[in-house]
Formats: structure tokens, C-alpha cells, sequence
């Protein structure tokens, strides 16, 4: 009893603290703790937010790249406007919207976050799996739109496909860490996987493809080549 009694203030500290401070969520604090440690943002660099609602993560983006970085949020969902922070409503693994992205930054991102968490089954199991695939779709965009020695940090579930997912991470970035910040709940499963020193040996091009010209008046489609 005593252990969840102490869980509980926790929580209802950021929480209120979230408030207190005008932060979106009580997840802004979880980012700035990750930033203070590991040094994620640089003075003015370009730095793209996946599932990106309610804004939490890009408020504390914004302050820590300043007027000269550009920060960028995607999510399914539309983000109540924001000074300085562009928000784009769209599916990150459609490359129509990675292809707005790189038009707003006019190239490719320094940093990809991501604090995406599956819609919760309630079985542990598949709820770590969702969260392993959406790991692997933020890797996907680092792919498509990430500087090489860009930096990307994301959130995941402990479980047993954990491992192998930080394998395939670390044939992306030379240096891949875990760590749980202390705004987590003590009693959650998730970790954070901090990633540095982007490689770039897997980038992928975004090709808008024309219509055909006997097929004029349609509307192209979007593919992600090889390259």
C-alpha cells in the first residue's frame, strides 16, 4: 500500500507541476531529464516529434533549439496550435508525410523523437509488441528524414522483443543507451532508448511518382526507394 501511496504523489507531482508551469503534459519533464543527461538539442537544430499530441515533448523542443531551430510534430490527431512549432496531422508511415516534413525543413531532421504508445490491449504481451513496432516505425523515419549523426529518442515497453529491437537500433546509430528518467512512474515497463551518431547506411529516398500520361487527372502515388 505504502509503495502505491508513493507512486501516486509522484505522479500527481509532475502532474501538477505540468500545470503549474503551463506544460501539455507531465511527459515534458521525462524529455527535459533525458536532454539534461544525454545533451539531445543543440541551438538551432530541426527536430521532428512523432505522435506528437498534446505537444508536451514540443514545448520543451522549442525552448531548448530557440528561435533559430525549427521544430516540427506529427500525429494522427491535430495539435493545438503552438508559436514557433509547425504541426503536421498525417500517418508517419505514409511518405506523403515524411515528404512535408522534409519540405518544411528544407531538408532532413538533427533529432527524431517519439513518445508513442500503443492504444493499450490490456495483455502485456501485445501491448510490448505494438511498442516495439512503433520503435520501428521512428527508426523507419530516422531512414527516410534523419541527418547522419542525427540523434533519436524514443520510448518503449520492456519485454522480450526488447533486446532484438536495440540490435537492429545499433546497426542505425554508433552509441545506443537505455534509461529511465525519473518523471517515469516507477512501476511502468517503459524505458527510453537514447541514440546517437546516426549512420545513414540504410537512407531512403522519398519519390513522388507522376501519373502516367495516359493516366492524367489521377493522383500519384508515394513510394520510398532504395537508394
Amino acid at each position: 500500500m505504502r509503495e502505491r501511496w508513493l507512486e501516486e504523489r509522484h505522479h500527481e507531482h509532475y502532474y501538477k507541476l505540468a500545470k503549474k508551469l503551463d506544460y501539455r503534459s507531465r511527459a515534458s519533464f521525462k524529455l527535459m531529464q533525458i536532454d539534461d543527461r544525454f545533451k539531445i538539442f543543440r541551438e538551432g537544430d530541426s527536430v521532428v516529434d512523432l505522435g506528437a499530441c498534446p505537444g508536451g515533448w514540443l514545448q520543451v523542443a522549442k525552448e531548448r533549439v530557440g528561435d533559430g531551430g525549427r521544430v516540427v510534430g506529427i500525429d494522427l490527431r491535430r495539435i493545438r496550435p503552438m508559436d514557433g512549432v509547425v504541426t503536421i496531422v498525417g500517418d508517419i508511415t505514409e511518405d506523403s508525410t515524411l515528404i512535408k516534413l522534409t519540405e518544411v525543413f528544407e531538408g532532413k531532421a538533427d533529432v527524431v523523437l517519439s513518445d508513442m504508445a500503443p492504444n493499450m490491449a490490456g495483455h502485456y504481451s501485445m501491448d510490448h509488441a505494438r511498442s516495439i513496432d512503433l520503435c520501428m516505425y521512428a527508426v523507419d523515419v530516422c531512414d527516410r528524414a534523419l541527418k547522419k549523426e542525427g540523434k533519436l529518442v524514443m520510448k518503449a515497453f520492456m519485454g522480450d522483443m526488447f533486446e532484438d529491437m536495440l540490435k537492429e537500433v545499433r546497426t542505425r546509430f554508433r552509441s545506443v543507451k537505455v534509461h529511465s528518467p525519473a518523471a517515469s512512474r516507477e512501476a511502468s515497463s517503459e524505458m527510453y532508448v537514447i541514440c546517437k551518431g546516426f549512420l545513414a547506411n540504410r537512407n531512403v529516398r522519398l519519390v513522388r511518382e507522376e501519373p502516367a500520361a495516359d493516366a492524367a487527372g489521377t493522383e500519384f502515388t508515394i513510394k520510398g526507394n532504395l537508394i
